[in-house]
Order: C-alpha cells, then sequence, then structure tokens
C-alpha cells in the first residue's frame, strides 16, 4: 500500500478521524460480506507517509488478486492506494513475519520551501554542517541499545534493534516542481535524504534520530556525541523528535 499520511491519524483505527486501518477494514469487509481484521506491518503515526506498507488479512471472498486490487482503489479514497494484492501461505502475518524495515526522511535545506512539497519535507532554513550529519548517521548502523531514541511513555519488551544501514545523502533537485532558481543555491538548495534499514523501530525512533542529526548539523552537538546518547539511555540525551510529514516507510522484507 502507498499512502499520503498529511489528513490520517495514522496506520491503527482510532475513535476519531481517518486512518488507514480502519478505511481498509470497511472497504474490504463489503467484499467479504463480514467483518474483516487487517494487520499491517508498522503503525505508521498520523501526518506520516508510506511508499510500501505491507498489511495482511484472511478472506474467504472468491475475487482473483487484480479484481480485489482495482475494486479497492475505486472505493478508496485516492490518498490511500493498494498498489498490489498477492495471496500468501496461511497463517502468514505482516507485521510478525517482517524482517527489516525501511524508513526515509526528507530534509528540504532551502530558504525558502515549495508549497508543492510542503507536507512532505521538513522545512530547515538554517545552515547545517551536512558532512557532520553525515558522519553521526553512519555511528548510528549497528546493533544498539536505542531506548533514548523512543517516545516517553513508550510501552514495550525490549529496546534493542539492529540498523543494518544509516546514511545521509545530499540529493540533487530534480523535481519538475521545484522553485525556479534553486540549483543555484548550491547545498542551501539541496533535498537531504535520511534512509535507514533496521530489524525493527521503536516508537518515533526515526523522527528522533533526525532530530538528533538536525541538533548535529546545526553545531549543537557533536557528530561522536551519539555513542554518549546510547550510554546514558535517557530520552532527553537524544535531540528533539522532527515532524511527522518527512517520514516515509519504504518498505518491508520478508523471507
Amino acid at each position: 500500500m502507498a499512502y499520503d499520511g498529511t489528513r490520517l491519524v495514522g496506520w491503527q483505527r482510532q475513535a476519531e478521524g481517518d486512518s488507514v486501518q480502519a478505511f481498509l477494514e470497511d472497504t474490504l469487509a463489503r467484499f467479504e460480506g463480514a467483518p474483516v481484521v487487517v494487520h499491517g506491518a508498522g503503525r505508521t503515526d498520523a501526518g506520516v507517509h508510506a511508499l510500501g506498507q505491507v498489511a495482511s488479512v484472511r478472506m474467504t471472498c472468491l475475487h482473483d488478486v487484480e479484481t480485489l486490487t482495482r475494486a479497492l482503489n475505486a472505493q478508496l479514497p485516492e490518498d490511500v492506494r493498494v498498489v498490489r494484492v498477492e495471496e500468501v501461505p496461511p497463517g502468514f502475518h505482516a507485521r510478525f513475519d517482517a524482517r527489516a524495515k525501511t524508513y526515509r526522511y526528507l530534509i528540504r535545506h532551502a530558504p525558502v520551501v515549495s508549497p508543492f512539497d510542503r507536507a512532505f519535507v521538513w522545512h530547515v532554513p538554517q545552515q547545517l554542517d551536512v558532512a557532520a550529519m553525515q558522519q553521526a548517521a553512519l555511528s548510528l548502523a549497528g546493533r544498539h541499545d536505542f531506548a533514548a531514541f523512543q517516545s516517553v511513555g513508550s510501552v514495550t519488551s525490549g529496546t534493542v534493534r539492529t540498523l543494518f544501514s544509516s546514511r545521509l545523502a545530499l540529493e540533487p533537485d530534480a523535481s519538475v516542481l521545484s522553485l525556479p532558481g534553486r540549483g543555484a543555491q548550491g547545498v542551501a538548495g539541496a533535498l537531504l535524504v535520511y534512509e535507514t534499514r533496521g530489524d525493527g523501530f521503536l516508537r518515533h525512533m526515526v523522527r528522533t534520530i533526525v532530530g538528533t542529526l538536525v541538533e548535529v548539523g546545526r553545531g549543537w552537538r557533536a557528530p561522536d556525541s551519539i555513542a554518549e546518547v546510547f550510554d546514558r539511555g535517557l530520552r532527553a540525551a537524544a535531540g528533539a523528535t522532527a515532524p511527522p510529514h518527512g517520514l516515509f516507510l519504504v518498505g518491508v522484507d520478508y523471507d
């Protein structure tokens, strides 16, 4: 699935507001003729987007996967799309069978942000030391206790996670919707892309990582301070939580 999370309360069904899970369950129930429960691979928060969310559901209806794909997209709102439907073995679970997830966060480093990408990037107009941010990003890779990078009050059985990759790249601005003259601004008009792939992520973990990297870029903390954040293990040791609208769930890996 892919969705624009701008107006959504997130993946998970809530008492109030529109969620991806509720849209999908309500639409599938019409084809099934009975309520269904849909399990998502990742519970994206309000305002977070997805390029490759995966969901699983047990169905008894006889529609083939191509017909079901078209029918779902005909019923779902335009900011929620089913990219592909597949049959899987009995017992498959989108969340528990996932082996890795990839997240991407976009930062627009420019004096002015385009109105066409304002909902999908964190606009940081201040000067940033990109090289320092890249150094800090690399130090996050590996197996660590990410307790300091989760939101306060989170309930989880453990906070040790493995990041297979953690990389910040400076990407050229090739969008056809780019503001005129931005290319002449050099680094100041660039798109910073943080991407990480890991075996699991704590609540707000990627957004806190990005917030910490931006503090490194602003010179508020040293690139090698990440080790100290791991050692302290306290939320106050890490940076501020980056806003949700720059975050994308890119994909989920399975055996």
